[in-house]
Parts: structure tokens; sequence; C-alpha cells
């Protein structure tokens, strides 16, 4: 934990599965990885040019690429499949669903392109409802890392894992903040910043942003307690009611629509768990449109500042 964080560097998360993907790759031969025509956009180019004759380059045809996939788990392969999230999720959910998640097998989607941050590709591309799409999923792991170094540990870890996951990443240059030799555990969310008075539950790029609003909390006197949920499934509930117990209101932030995905999860541990007010801090039901990512983030209601007005209402809520 850190309650100074700061960052000297900027780079996008998809260059952190570029560079995961030939790691793991170098570390296991049955690694392959599969593209429908997004190499450089994927930051696949490396592993491609290190193992060609381990990469298959399927074209505009995700469905196919998803069945292709599927089938090279029988023979004991790791695919990971590389396009743009809406591509990887909404073109292909009856192949996902049918095909890997009913069937069991161990293919990672790598997505790329996810949420608002995409910025000038517009609503078409901007996908934000494959959170929800996947989660519900049985058998799918769901993780949605924050900056380079752990887009990368995540890449790593997830060809360890046995199992269909969802990897979930972005296209825009954003601050690396996170230790870039730290472990990474499927499920096990990280605290930032230890805090008293909200907790701020935070994935993907509006983890960041997260950091920016507790500086802000903290100097109207306020401390905040930031977590980094970077596995959406399986979650972490413990360390959800550990920090709500200790603050007793918690603000979750993502780039995704309200519905289906963080915070719908948050919400349902704390109905079981305890009970606490809760504010949300995503995109309204509402498609996205063109713009750069940070003019898309403040006109949807995703800044730093969001944050920390849905902070104060929660606060307000549990006095």
């Amino acid at each position: 934990m850190n309650t100074k964080l700061t960052f000297t560097e900027k780079k996008d998360t998809r260059s952190g599965f570029g560079a995961g993907l030939l790691e793991a790759a170098q570390k296991n031969d049955n690694v392959v990885g599969l593209c429908a025509d997004l190499t450089g956009s994927l930051k696949m180019g490396d592993f491609k040019n290190a193992f060609p004759e381990r990469f298959f380059q399927v074209g505009i045809a995700e469905a196919n690429m998803m069945g292709l996939a599927a089938g090279m788990t029988v023979g004991g392969k790791i695919p990971f499949t590389g396009t743009f999230a809406n591509f990887s999720t909404g073109r292909v959910y009856d192949q996902i669903r049918q095909s890997i998640a009913y069937s069991g097998k161990n293919v990672k989607i790598c997505a790329s392109h996810a949420g608002l941050t995409l910025g000038e590709d517009g609503a078409t591309h901007q996908i934000l409802e494959d959170i929800g799409m996947m989660k519900m999923l049985p058998h799918m792991s769901v993780i949605v890392p924050c900056d380079y170094n752990q887009t990368k540990l995540a890449t790593m870890a997830i060809a360890d894992h046995e199992g269909p996951v969802y990897l979930r990443f972005g296209r825009p240059k954003w601050p690396i903040f996170t230790d870039p030799n730290a472990e990474f555990v499927i499920g096990k969310a990280d605290k930032l910043i230890e805090g008293a008075d909200v907790t701020i539950i935070a994935t993907g790029h509006m983890v960041w942003k997260a950091v920016e609003a507790e500086a802000i909390l903290a100097e109207k006197g306020i401390s905040a307690e930031v977590i980094n949920m970077h596995t959406i499934k399986p979650l972490d509930a413990q360390a959800i009611i550990d920090s709500v117990k200790k603050t007793g209101c918690v603000v979750t932030a993502e780039e995704h629509q309200y519905n289906g995905g963080l915070g719908e999860s948050v919400s349902r541990v704390l109905a079981q768990n305890v009970p606490s007010p809760q504010e949300f801090v995503a995109v309204n039901d509402s498609f996205g449109e063109s713009g750069t990512p940070d003019q898309l983030l403040d006109k949807y209601g995703l800044s730093a500042e969001s944050i920390v007005d849905a902070a104060q209402k929660a606060i307000q809520r549990k006095s």
C-alpha cells in the first residue's frame, strides 16, 4: 500500500498484453496466438515474429477464431485470441457460450480497445456491456487490469490458469503506477491506499482515476481507501467486506455500464454480508460517442471529480 502513488511514464495496457503474451510463450510451448486482422492494434507482432509457427491470422472472422481456439485446446494448446473488445464479445457471444464456456475450454479471450477510452472510433466500437456479458457465463473468469505492468502480469498469469478467461484492456496511453514485479493473483484484490471514511473500489483505467480522487478527498480531510479490483470474477468478496466494515460506505468506479458491471457485483456482496450505502461511477445506460479519452470520461461522469462527488454522497448517506 502507498498513500502517495505516482507515475513517471504512460503506456497503453494493450502493450502490456503484447509483452506478457511473448513472455508466456517463451515459458510454455503450448501457448498459441490467434488474431482477427488486428495484429498491430493488439500488439501481437513480437509474438508473431518470435513464434511464427504458433501464430494464426484468421482474418476478419471472429466467430471462426473462437471455434478454432476451442478446438486447439483439445490438443493441449493454450490459445490466446486477440481482437477489439466489441468483436471479442458482442460479435461472437454464441460461439463463446457454446464452444468455450459450456464446454469448459481453456481459451484466453483477450480484448483490447474496451470502454469509452477507445476514443475517436466512436460508439459502435466502445463496448460498455462486455463485463456483464462475460461474468454471467458459467466457468468464465473476468479480469480487468489497471496499467501496463499489471496487464503484462495478468497475461502471464492466465496462461497458467486452467479454464476460460476474459481479459479486458485498452487503447490509450495510461499512467503506470503498479509494481512490475508484483505477484498477480487471480481473484485477489489489491489494496492500494488505506483509508477510514469511504471505500473506493475501481477496475481497469478507473483505478488511476480513483487514486487521483483519493488525493482530492485527502485535501478535504476525507480518508479514502482505494482497492484495485482487477478480477471481477471470481470476485474478492472478503476484501470488500473487510474494507466496508471499516469505512461504512463504498463507491465503485468502472468504464462500463451501471448495469451488469463491477458495481452490481459489489452490491450483491454488500446485500448478503454488510448492507451499506453505495454510489456508482459508471456509464448511465448510454452508448458513447467520438472524442478523446479524457473528454469522454468527463462527459459521461467517469472523472476523478465524479468519484469525489460520489464519495461525499456515500459518506452523507451513512451518517
